[in-house]
C-alpha cells in the first residue's frame, strides 16, 4: 500500500482519528488534512453531515493523494439525502436521512480512485439491502424481499444461470423449455415454469434427467418449480389440470428387460418405438393403474413386448408389434382390458400373423385367429397354421389331414 504525498513522495500514511460536523448548504469539496489545508474542507475519519436540502454533493479528495485503506464514516443526521462522490464526480454512495455509510479506498491509481462501501445502517449497524440484492431477492427500502420476475415466451427457449428464481410463462402452442446442464448450475438453482399456452410444453434438460426421465410435459395450465441438484432436475408442486391429465411416455426398446421408473409409469399413455432384436419385457411398478399401450416397434423377429409387475407367478400381457391395447394392473397381475361385452362389437382388427394372431389368449398368444390374405381367415395353434377358411372352402394343411373341403 502506498500514499503519494505532494511534499515527501511515496510514503505510508500515518493513522489518524478525527471528527467533523458539517452543515451542508452547497456542494462541498473536501481535502486531505495531511496536505496542510487551512480551509473549512478537511476530510475527517468520522463526519456527521446535516444537509439543508436534497441534492448536495460531498466530494472526496483525490484518491491518488492518499493510500489505499483510507476510510471515512459518514452519517446523515439531517432530513434530506445527499451524495458522496469521488474527486471526478462519480457517485460513491447516496446517503438517505438517518443512514451511516462507511467508505474506503481500494485503488488509488488516479484522482477518482476506487471506493468500497459498507452500510452501517440507520443509526445501528446493518447490511445494505441494495448491495445484498441478487437473483430472487430485491431491496425494498432497507429490507431484502423475495423476487420472482415474470417472463412470458412463445418460442423455444434455453434457460441460463441468470434465470435463477425467475417465473417463465409459456403462451404459445407446443414448445420446449430447455434446461442447462445440471453441473453448470450446481445444487440450489431453481426456476418457476407455467404453461399458459394452448399446447404442451416439454421441459427438457440439455443433459441428465428431470424426475428420472428425459423430459417432462406440461399440459396447458400445468405449473411447477424446477429445482437442480447439480446432477439432475426435479419438479416440485407439479399441478395437473383435470382436462389435460394424460401424459405420454415414448420409450425406445430393442431387447431385454426395461424397468419403468415411477415417473415413467405415471404416463398412462405409453408408446414403444425402436427395431426389436430380441424379446422385450417391460416391468411396471406394483401399483393399481390403467395403461394405454401402443407398440410401434419394428419387429423383424418376430418378437413381442411382455408387460409384467415382476411378481413370480403373476399374470402378464403380451403386445405384438403394431398393436394397441388397454392394460389393467391390479398391483400384482396385468390383464388385457380390451374385452367384448354382450351386444358389443369390435370395429376392426389388425391382420396379425401365424405366430402373432390378432385374436389370441393371454396365456398363449401364438394360438388364435388371424388373416393370412385377402378373403381368408386362418387358425393358428402354437404358431402353426392348422386351417384356413376362404370363399373356396376350408383348407387343412396336408401334414395334418390334407385337403380342401367345400
Amino acid at each position: 500500500m502506498s500514499y503519494n504525498s505532494p511534499f515527501t513522495g511515496n510514503v505510508v500514511q500515518p493513522t489518524d482519528v478525527s471528527y467533523r460536523y458539517i452543515e451542508l448548504t452547497a456542494d462541498l469539496q473536501l481535502e486531505w488534512p495531511i496536505n496542510g489545508t487551512t480551509a473549512d474542507g478537511a476530510a475527517a475519519r468520522i463526519m456527521d453531515v446535516l444537509p439543508d436540502q436534497a441534492g448536495w454533493d460531498l466530494i472526496m479528495p483525490p484518491a491518488n493523494q492518499t493510500s489505499v485503506g483510507t476510510d471515512a464514516m459518514i452519517y446523515n443526521v439531517g432530513n434530506f439525502s445527499f451524495t458522496v462522490t469521488d474527486f471526478d464526480g462519480g457517485t460513491i454512495v447516496a446517503i438517505a436521512p438517518g443512514e451511516a455509510q462507511y467508505i474506503y479506498v481500494t485503488d488509488n491509481a488516479d484522482e477518482a480512485g476506487t471506493w468500497n462501501v459498507f452500510q452501517f445502517g440507520a443509526g445501528t449497524s446493518s447490511a445494505d439491502a441494495a448491495v445484498l440484492a441478487g437473483y430472487g431477492l430485491k431491496a425494498i427500502s432497507t429490507t431484502l424481499n423475495q423476487s420472482h420476475s415474470t417472463v412470458t415466451f412463445s418460442s423455444n427457449y434455453t434457460a441460463v444461470a441468470a434465470d435463477r428464481a425467475s417465473c417463465y410463462i409459456w403462451n404459445g402452442g407446443a414448445g420446449t423449455f430447455t434446461l442447462p446442464t445440471p453441473a453448470s448450475l450446481g445444487n440450489d438453482w431453481f426456476v418457476l415454469v407455467r404453461n399458459g399456452g394452448t399446447g404442451s410444453l416439454a421441459v427438457t434438460p440439455a443433459s441428465g434427467n428431470i424426475n428420472d426421465v428425459a423430459s417432462v410435459s406440461l399440459q396447458p395450465a400445468d405449473s411447477c418449480f424446477v429445482c437442480c441438484s447439480g446432477t439432475a432436475y426435479f419438479t416440485v408442486g407439479l399441478g395437473k389440470v383435470s382436462q389435460f391429465n394424460f401424459t405420454q411416455l415414448t420409450k425406445l426398446v430393442t431387447n431385454g428387460t426395461y424397468t419403468l421408473t415411477s415417473a415413467e409409469a405415471a404416463n398412462v399413455v405409453q408408446k414403444y418405438i425402436g427395431t426389436l432384436t430380441g424379446a422385450v419385457t417391460v416391468e411396471i411398478p406394483q401399483t393399481v393403474q390403467v395403461y394405454y399401450i401402443s407398440n410401434q416397434t419394428t419387429d423383424p423377429g418376430p418378437y413381442d413386448i411382455t408387460f409384467t409387475t415382476g411378481v413370480a407367478g403373476s399374470n402378464t400381457a403380451v403386445v405384438p408389434a403394431g398393436n394397441q391395447v388397454i392394460l389393467l394392473c391390479d398391483s400384482v397381475n396385468i390383464y388385457n382390458a380390451t374385452t367384448i361385452s354382450a351386444g358389443a362389437s369390435i370395429s376392426s382388427l389388425s391382420d396379425g400373423t401365424v405366430v402373432n394372431p390378432s385374436l389370441n389368449f393371454a396365456s398363449e398368444t401364438n394360438t388364435g385367429m388371424y388373416r393370412p390374405g385377402s378373403g381368408e381367415i386362418g387358425w393358428s395353434v402354437l404358431g402353426v397354421n392348422e386351417m384356413t377358411l376362404a370363399a373356396s372352402g376350408l383348407t387343412i394343411p396336408s401334414g395334418i389331414a390334407g385337403g380342401v373341403f367345400t
